[in-house]
């Protein structure tokens, strides 16, 4: 037998994968190289496939394992047998494995042509019907187990929307109530109200995109202001900082320049600049501090009783005869200790 293999991962829950692919008569609706599945019972069913030309057989199920596999075996017409799994890589992801068996037609000339290019043409109308039941599920409302709930049926590549199903495939579906012309109207009603739904939150998202976007640029925008406002604040203070720091400098100098002519003064004027008026008459420092500083101090700076009287000559050499009356207080002070203690 040639063997064949496709697979596909599907964004939803493995149950509900594993439950819309069991609706095999609904296979035409959205596959292009099934054109006919029909129901015997529950258990058999008639096939007609577009497979090295068109072929039909009869199948039987076998091999079902709820959310798990499904599988089947001809018992006439073109020998083949096969299975799908269905394996769960994700809380809503499954991967989707088909094993076709087959045994080409037409003999030797068959097994000839399928090792030559049928089986490759084969493989990819496999994997592309394999994929338009995977566009089938992710466009059915989460959760839904029904393929007509499905936006993508009917898509121009299947075998009814195309017009190659079968005479039979047609008369089956126009005896299920969901294919009738009252369901298919309220079909398209609710697919007219989902797509409309899906559309505001397409537009809703967009805008809330673009809302997110403006108040970042805002927030961009404000936080360059502030970093221009605080450079400005920064640089503003850094000028008065220098501005201090050079009055400060000026004043440190003015300061030592006074403090070095005041100590230039006092190293040059001996006791200081000239001055009037002072306590004891001094009138200029460089002259004597007062008249006669070389007589006695203390009878230097006696005031004679009579203003018109003229000061005697003292004898310097004999203090004795000093008169009383010409002797100041304090000369009369120590004479007298010095004759008593003699």
């Amino acid at each position: 037998m040639a063997e064949h293999h496709a697979s596909v991962e599907v964004n939803a829950p493995t149950h509900q994968v594993y439950t819309l692919f069991s609706h095999l008569n609904d296979f035409p609706k959205y596959m292009r190289f099934v054109k006919e599945v029909t129901y015997y019972d529950e258990q058999r069913s008639h096939w007609v496939a577009q497979i090295a030309g068109r072929h039909e057989w009869d199948a039987i199920n076998e091999g079902w394992v709820a959310d798990s596999q499904v599988g089947w075996r001809s018992t006439n017409g073109l020998e083949n047998q096969g299975k799908v799994t269905f394996q769960a890589i994700g809380p809503n992801r499954t991967l989707v494995d088909v094993f076709l068996y087959y045994n080409p037609p037409y003999g030797k000339l068959g097994a000839i042509a399928e090792a030559l290019a049928i089986n490759t043409q084969f493989d990819h109308d496999l994997q592309e019907d394999l994929n338009n039941f995977a566009r089938m599920v992710e466009q059915t409302p989460a959760g839904a187990t029904e393929p007509m709930a499905s936006h993508y049926l009917f898509n121009e590549q299947s075998a009814l929307g195309s017009g190659t199903a079968t005479d039979q495939q047609k008369t089956s579906m126009s005896q299920d109530p969901l294919m009738s012309e009252g369901a298919l109207g309220k079909r398209d009603e609710t697919l007219q109200q989902q797509n409309q739904a899906m559309q505001q939150a397409q537009q809703s998202e967009q805008q809330r995109q673009r809302q997110a976007r403006e108040r970042q640029q805002q927030s961009q925008q404000a936080m360059r202001s502030d970093l221009e406002q605080q450079a400005q604040l920064d640089q503003q203070a850094r000028a008065e900082q220098q501005k201090m720091q050079r009055q400060q400098a000026e004043l440190a100098s003015h300061e030592s320049m006074d403090q070095d002519t005041l100590n230039a003064r006092a190293i040059i004027g001996g006791r200081g600049p000239a001055s009037t008026n002072r306590p004891l008459g001094d009138m200029d420092a460089r002259t004597a501090r007062f008249p006669g500083n070389e007589q006695d101090e203390m009878a230097a700076r006696r005031v004679p009783a009579n203003p018109n009287q003229k000061e005697q000559p003292q004898d310097t050499l004999n203090p004795s005869v000093h008169q009383s009356e010409d002797e100041s207080p304090w000369t009369r002070s120590i004479e007298s200790e010095e004759e008593e203690g003699h």
